[in-house]
């Protein structure tokens, strides 16, 4: 496969007006961000994190250390920014940071003010269009207010590494992490597809993640074949190969790449980037009238559906131990429902962190690394 800008003729981009985060959010996470937006008093738990970690400080070290991306420095890159940000209505664009990296990767980071930090990897090896679906994957980030959350989970991991000799503390905390990792694994699902929408090419978003599985030179790589690797991870071998995946799945805050690539698909074979982009989405100006019920009930829907469709063979082992699918509502619901439970339990932990630190004789830090 040979890539060649200058000869792809350009897209026209529908620009979705007006679109809310919600209408690309996985529903997982739409759930769990749901359920924390409704917790009372949790605005005030972020503050507290916050001031614990040194956001001004954070944006210096990339101001001093990274390239700072205008229409002067990697026009390029702003060129491709700007677009994508218009695809989305998105005003306001964050800063926007080159840092340097042999690897593609891209973050939102920040509360009062976020911004994005690229690769040079990203810069360098992205065509124009695959670099537009990573500028608007991260816009989706931003917009979805997952920086915050993130940040979160960085310093509860941090805490966890902290305490790991206390046992209980330790199981108690490792357990809220695992949760949150859940959650950040479909906040990933969500931010792929604002990046597809963003850019409007489903090719190019596929190419990203085979970039981002693979390296740049895609000369010697088949989509076709990549997708294949895709169904094989999700339903081939045993129930050995299972228990692996949850090894390698359960403590990583990104899905893998072959997953990634599937769960797009999926989500353009079921209508739905069709129907947003014919101007059928949730806009901004209604998000006040989210449920927290029906989110929660269409997380429970998803993990009921995917235990239903699954090939993989322990679910599918299972299944059949169950009787069939019918008989898992309640395991649905379980899944479902941790999105409030570990927002309700951080939510706790960090106002005592929060108390604790502030005390004078308290020496931890919490600061997250980026």
């Amino acid at each position: 496969m040979t890539i060649d800008d200058e000869n792809r003729p350009a897209r026209q981009r529908v620009t979705l007006t007006g679109v809310s985060s919600r209408a690309w959010e996985h529903p997982a996470d739409r759930g769990a961000l749901t359920a924390l937006r409704e917790l009372r008093g949790f605005d005030d738990v972020v503050k507290a994190f916050f001031g614990m970690w040194n956001e001004r400080g954070f944006r210096l070290a990339y101001l001093a250390g990274a390239i700072r991306v205008d229409h002067r420095q990697y026009p390029r890159v702003y060129q491709r920014f700007t677009e994508a940000a218009a695809t989305l209505d998105v005003a306001e664009l964050p800063e926007l940071y080159v840092t340097q990296s042999p690897m593609i990767h891209g973050e939102a980071i920040g509360m009062d003010k976020p911004f994005i930090v690229i690769t040079t990897a990203a810069v360098e090896k992205l065509d124009d269009d695959e670099l537009r679906a990573l500028l608007g994957h991260e816009i989706g980030h931003v917009r979805s207010g997952h920086a915050v959350y993130k940040t979160i989970m960085m310093i509860l991991t941090r805490w966890a590494t902290n305490i790991s000799w206390i046992p209980i503390g330790a199981i108690a905390l490792r357990a809220i992490i695992a949760a949150m990792y859940e959650w950040w694994r479909k906040a990933e699902l969500s931010a792929d597809r604002a990046g597809l929408l963003a850019g409007q090419d489903p090719s190019a978003s596929t190419r990203l993640l085979m970039k981002l599985a693979g390296g740049g030179d895609l000369s010697q790589i088949d989509t076709a074949a990549f997708l294949e690797q895709a169904a094989e991870y999700e339903g081939g071998g045993d129930v050995r190969d299972s228990i692996h995946k949850i090894g390698m799945t359960a403590w990583s805050s990104h899905p893998v790449p072959v997953a990634r690539a599937a769960e797009l698909r999926k989500w353009i074979d079921s209508g739905e980037y069709a129907r947003i982009l014919g101007g059928d989405f949730d806009h901004r100006d209604t998000d006040g009238n989210a449920s927290v019920t029906a989110d929660v009930k269409a997380a429970a829907s998803h993990y009921r559906e995917s235990f239903q469709n699954s090939q993989d063979p322990l679910v599918t082992l299972a299944r059949r131990v169950t009787g069939g699918a019918a008989d898992l509502g309640d395991w649905a619901g379980t899944q479902a429902g941790k999105a409030r439970d570990w927002a309700n339990t951080a939510a706790g932990a960090a106002s005592r962190a929060a108390r604790r630190t502030s005390r004078p004789d308290d020496t931890d830090d919490a600061t997250p690394t980026p």
